[in-house]
């Protein structure tokens, strides 16, 4: 059984049993329909109202049920912007009988949160459970995680975090290993097709009463546009209805004419300091590896269209052509430093073409990873066997004592004997017959040219 909700809310009433929280405001205080965002008002109210992300919530998966059930444990809700971490919480409050209790991590702070773990104490002594919702949690850090620890861990609250970083970066291990994380994604078309429609036919939360015709391929931009996210779409049809002129039958047609002058070039979701600046340019240097320059050239455009530093851009270049090119095009390393200088020399946007044409390049050149692979496997043998000395012949003799306790002693100038190169050994005993360096043949190379 659910607990009523006030008018306008979709969070259930707070008790008002002794609860420090009995006078505070409810998250979601009823507002005129023209005051509150079309995103907001378009917010599933039930599990019948949800598109998308029916891999983790459609009928009869275990996250669903848990929620409906209400037998949901500590989670943490990651993904993007606009994919329904928010609206997941929503109903996690619609459904539960517990208390729950909103805290955004952006406005909230220690002091507060000390404020809500003592109301949900007394809650507890009262047998009534506690799930607190912390939007952003990521914007903690991780000290201050620490904090919630104990409260989860001996059952004061359950903890929902909602968060649009990588938790194993910005998240602390103890608090990760108590929470179930649920991974979201960006919205499918097709999804974000089904809100774009209810939008425009909702008559009630939606924009029905603008009597909008959109057009299939204004229809098709606009879910372009929203690039996965929900709310981005509906802010946006929003914004464009409320530009386009009344026609002389009563209704407002959105055309790509009324989209173009109505919208300004949409920015991609790319944060350059977060998880998807570390996945684009993952999927570019992997793109270049597998000498596939088409895929190489798009996650170079998505960066770019981002607004990622083209600097970064080149120094990933510079060491791709020794890291996985290296002796098999020793070329490509001439090449790739020079992209980085002409990127130095002429900037955006025309440093563009340069790092096409490196990209390319890279691209359609032999691969060898040889140098790279050598020098970990060295690098491995030089910890495990620490400071091993330097063969005694391999030591220069620059004092006669050096030269009476056997440096030099038995060193082979190899011009003037070239056997020497091959019968010389230059490691320390202990690794004597160790191959680091082991360059793929020209028969293996595949070129894509």
């Amino acid at each position: 059984m659910q607990k009523a909700l006030h008018p306008g809310l979709m969070m259930p009433a707070h008790d008002s049993t002794g609860d420090l929280f009995a006078s505070s405001p409810p998250p979601r205080l009823a507002a005129p329909a023209g005051k509150v965002p079309l995103a907001e008002r378009l917010r599933p109210r039930s599990f019948d109202d949800l598109v998308g992300q029916d891999d983790v919530v459609g009928p009869g998966r275990p996250l669903r049920t848990a929620i409906e059930q209400d037998q949901l444990s500590s989670v943490i809700f990651w993904g993007p912007p606009g994919c329904g971490k928010t609206t997941l919480a929503g109903l996690v409050a619609q459904y539960t009988k517990s208390q729950f209790v909103p805290f955004s991590a952006v406005t909230g702070g220690i002091p507060e949160l000390r404020e809500i773990i003592k109301a949900a104490e007394q809650r507890r002594a009262r047998g009534m459970a506690t799930i607190l919702f912390v939007d952003e949690i990521h914007r903690f850090n991780k000290a201050q995680q620490d904090a919630f620890l104990p409260h989860v861990e001996r059952g004061t609250v359950v903890l929902i975090g909602a968060t649009t970083e990588n938790p194993s970066f910005e998240l602390i291990a103890p608090l990760l290993s108590r929470s179930l994380v649920i991974v979201l994604h960006p919205l499918a078309t097709d999804a974000l097709g089904s809100i774009l429609d209810r939008a425009v036919a909702d008559t009630e939360r939606g924009l029905g009463s603008f009597r909008l015709t959109v057009q299939p391929a204004a229809r098709d931009r606009l879910i372009a546009f929203g690039n996965g996210d929900a709310r981005s779409l509906l802010t946006t049809l929003e914004f464009v209805a409320g530009q386009v002129p009344i026609g002389s039958d009563g209704r407002r047609v959105i055309d790509e004419q009324v989209l173009e002058s109505a919208l300004l070039k949409k920015a991609l979701r790319y944060d350059k300091g977060g998880d998807e600046h570390y996945n684009l340019i993952s999927a570019y240097i992997k793109s270049l590896r597998d000498s596939d320059p088409d895929g190489a050239l798009y996650w170079l455009a998505r960066m770019l269209e981002g607004g990622e530093n083209p600097r970064f851009i080149a120094r990933r270049m510079v060491i791709f052509a020794s890291e996985d090119i290296g002796n098999a095009e020793p070329q490509a390393l001439v090449v790739a430093n020079a992209v980085a200088q002409a990127v130095e020399f002429v900037g955006l946007p025309e440093a563009q073409i340069t790092l096409a044409h490196g990209t390319t390049y890279l691209a359609s050149r032999p691969k060898d990873n040889a140098s790279y692979v050598g020098l970990q496997e060295a690098i491995r043998d030089a910890r495990e066997h620490g400071n091993l000395g330097v063969p005694l012949h391999l030591r220069n003799a620059v004092t006669s004592l050096m030269k009476d306790i056997g440096y030099g002693k038995g060193y082979r100038y190899v011009h003037d004997d070239p056997e020497a190169k091959a019968e010389q050994g230059h490691l320390p005993d202990p690794l004597k017959g160790a191959r680091y360096y082991r360059p793929r043949k020209p028969a293996d190379d595949e070129e894509r040219g």
